[in-house]
Parts: C-alpha cells; sequence; structure tokens
C-alpha cells in the first residue's frame, strides 16, 4: 500500500486471500471473509453515517464562527493553527474514543485548513497521534482498558506512574505540531483572510471553493445545527444508542433540516459520497484482512513466533524489548489479539526474568501511535475519509512521526521509572 503498487482495497482482499490459498486453507476462505465482514459491518454503517453527518454540518455551515474565532487569535499563521489543533485534539482525547475525536476535530478545523491552504495531512496526523496517546494510556482508554484487564491489574497502580510518560507524548504531539506548522508557514506564509470574504486574493483555488459553498450556507440554522450536534454527542457518550444508528438518525435530521429542498439534499448527499464510499469499501476490504488472518490462526503463529525469537539475553530489560516490540506487533495486530492473545504470553516470559506484569503492561501501551496507522483501525478510516487522503498516503506521511512519538515515550518512561531498563 505505501508504495503504491496496490490501491489499499486491493492489497487488503487479495494479498490474505493469495496466502489462505498458498496455505491450503481454499475450502474456508468464503466462511472466514464472511465472519470478517461482519465484524466489521457495524464501524462501516457508523463511519458511512458519521461522514455524511459532519459532511452535512460543514457545508451548513456550523463551524464557520469558530474558524471565525480562530483566524482572530491564530492571525492566519500554520504554527499557531497546528498547535492549536494540537490542544484541541488532545482535550477532545481525553474521553478515549477516537472515532469522536476526529469527528469533532477534523470536522471543525479541516475547513480552516482548507481556506489557508494548509496541507490536511498534517491535521490527520496531529489528530491520529492525540487519540494515540491519550486513548492509549489513559485508564479508560481502549489499549490501556484492555491491559489492565488481559493481566488483571489495578488501574491506579497502572495509570499513576504512567503520568510523567503521558505529559512527555503530549509534549512530542505539540512539538511535531510546531515542526509541521513550520513548514506550513515556510510553504504558504502567514495568511491573512477575510471572513467571510468571497475573494482570497493569497489563496485562488481556495476563493473559487468559498465561492462554490456559500450557497450552500444556513447561518440562520446554525443554533439548531448546534443543539443538533451537541445531542447527538451526549447521546453517543453516554450508550443511549448503538452509535451507526445514532449517526443515520443524526445524518437524516440534518439534511432535512437545512436542505429541505430534495435536489439540494441529492446534490449534497452526492457530494460526499465519493469519500464516504471510499471509507465503507476500505472497511469491508479490512474485514476480508481479519477474517482471514483470524481464521487461518496466522494472529496465534505470529504472536507465538514473535515471542519465540526475543533471546534470552534481552530478559534483563523486558520491558524495553515489549515497548519496541508494540510498534510492529499492534500494527499487524488488533487491539483485542496482541493485549489478549500476546500480552499475557509476553507477561508469563518476563515473570521468569522478575518483570512485574505491570511494568509490561505499561510498556505495552506505548507503541499505540503507530498502531494506529494500521488499516485494521476503524478511527483512522474515519480520519482519511474526512480528510479526503489515501491510506497509503497518509502512512508515509505520518509514520515517521508516529515512530518518533513511540520512541519519546519510551525513553520518558524508562527516565521516569514507569518500567526499569535493567533487572
Amino acid at each position: 500500500m505505501m508504495a503504491k503498487r496496490l490501491s489499499p482495497v486491493t492489497a487488503l482482499v487479495v494479498v490474505p486471500i493469495g496466502f489462505g490459498l498458498v496455505g491450503g486453507f481454499g475450502s474456508k476462505l468464503g466462511d472466514m471473509m464472511q465472519e470478517g465482514l461482519k465484524v466489521v459491518a457495524p464501524s462501516a454503517a457508523l463511519l458511512l453515517f458519521a461522514i455524511l453527518f459532519f459532511g452535512i454540518l460543514i457545508d451548513a455551515g456550523l463551524f464557520d464562527p469558530l474558524i471565525k474565532q480562530m483566524l482572530r487569535l491564530v492571525k492566519g499563521d500554520p504554527v499557531k493553527i497546528a498547535i492549536g489543533t494540537a490542544i484541541i485534539a488532545m482535550t477532545v482525547a481525553l474521553d478515549g474514543d477516537g472515532t469522536t475525536t476526529h469527528m469533532i476535530t477534523i470536522s471543525a478545523l479541516l475547513p480552516l485548513y482548507l481556506r489557508l491552504g494548509m496541507n490536511p495531512l498534517v491535521l490527520g496526523t496531529i489528530s491520529m497521534l492525540s487519540v494515540s496517546i491519550m486513548s492509549g494510556m489513559t485508564p479508560w482508554g481502549g489499549p490501556a482498558t484492555r491491559a489492565i484487564a488481559s493481566l488483571g491489574l489495578d488501574a491506579n497502580e497502572f495509570f499513576i506512574p504512567l503520568l510523567p510518560t503521558l505529559f512527555a507524548g503530549m509534549g512530542s504531539i505539540c512539538f511535531t505540531a510546531y515542526f509541521l506548522g513550520k513548514k506550513e508557514r515556510k510553504k504558504i506564509g502567514i495568511i491573512s483572510v477575510e471572513f467571510p470574504s468571497r475573494t482570497i486574493s493569497a489563496i485562488p483555488e481556495a476563493a473559487i471553493a468559498l465561492e462554490m459553498t456559500e450557497n450552500f450556507k444556513r447561518p440562520k440554522l446554525i443554533w439548531i445545527n448546534l443543539l443538533l450536534t451537541l445531542v447527538v454527542m451526549v447521546v453517543l457518550v453516554m450508550g443511549i444508542l448503538p452509535a451507526p444508528v445514532l449517526f443515520l438518525i443524526g445524518f437524516v435530521l440534518a439534511s432535512t433540516i437545512n436542505y429541505p429542498n430534495l435536489k439540494q439534499q441529492k446534490d449534497r448527499i452526492i457530494s460526499h459520497a465519493g469519500n464516504a464510499l471510499t471509507v465503507v469499501t476500505l472497511v469491508f476490504a479490512a474485514g476480508i484482512f481479519t477474517g482471514i488472518f483470524s481464521g487461518t490462526k496466522m494472529v496465534d503463529a505470529i504472536a507465538h513466533s514473535l515471542v519465540s525469537i526475543i533471546p534470552a539475553s534481552v530478559g534483563s530489560y523486558f520491558p524495553v524489548v515489549v515497548a519496541l516490540t508494540s510498534m510492529p506487533f499492534t500494527f499487524v495486530l488488533s487491539n483485542d489479539a496482541y493485549y489478549f492473545g500476546v500480552l499475557p504470553i509476553l507477561a508469563e516470559a518476563a515473570s521468569a526474568y522478575g518483570v512485574d506484569p505491570l511494568e509490561v503492561a505499561r510498556a505495552s501501551v506505548l507503541g499505540q501511535p503507530v498502531h494506529f496507522l494500521s488499516p485494521l483501525v476503524a478511527s483512522t478510516l474515519l480520519l482519511i475519509g474526512m480528510i479526503n487522503t489515501d491510506l497509503g498516503e497518509f502512512q508515509k506521511y505520518a509514520f515517521k512521526w508516529a515512530v518518533i512519538c513511540s520512541l519519546v515515550v519510551t525513553i520518558a518512561a524508562i527516565l521516569t521509572g514507569a518500567f526499569t531498563l535493567f533487572k
């Protein structure tokens, strides 16, 4: 995918099928793929309706006042915008849910990035890293929760020593945002944008885009749209309705309220259908991949093989090995497969060297920035759909920053005593 030899969808379908046939599972591949599709179907529905829901609201101009205020504060400086993105994304990511974080952060800030001519990959990278740190290390986030449950640990004992590492991760994200913002500032300069001016001489492409979208703005409905968005977010957090159903209802209401004219409504849906279809197709392709990967027991084989090749000589600093190997492990495995399948094996192996399972658990979450680049992560598929990019392109752009972030938190964990280097 990263080499662009195959499209992500083709790679996720053809490669697993090929290896499944080579492995002698030809007669069972159909059932495996069907199971994989069943697993990802709810995620596909969620992403489809979430993209359409927020697309309608962006078209209607819900986030224009926020953009206007941010323009006043940052004065068109890409560095300030990138750092502001990091602060917003990390704050929203405190709820531990990557999908919600991307929905709020990207839907609110993408129009600003496009208006200034900034690369949306900067926005996507910062949002992804924010989720990986805030969701990955907090005990209510998915990875940490799985690690704690898998090894039967106390959440406070797990998390409190990890707090300095969490802060180091936040610092790494802010540095990344600063660096990427400087690159954008060098490319486009500091832009002065009048809002909602119909002419932006410094960025002619943005001026044309703005002219085209002005017809779809619904400034008189902004409070109704805001109320609808808040209600959807509250219901989502409270878990009153399944997320796919919630966003289907939200999308229907948003499109009906803002565009009661059926032709306009159809045009708005079509304008976002390309992004939505691309993401949903990718999700189902990932279902084929995971179905074959799990059904053939390749997951189990990889886990045992990788654990078995860890030499005994590294046993004295096992947590560091866990931290470093969690990057490739969690990239090719789902969090469930890693934390419930691989982590107990690693913890048992570590016990032979006198390593506390708490240290192994803490080390296991430090590779999450790389994990969130995996095609197995539904929130990342939503992200690339919202910024309208290709998975391989996003991986190429963000990979370096994800690895750096993982290395920074690993070093911070060693220096602050989250786990010890030698036993």
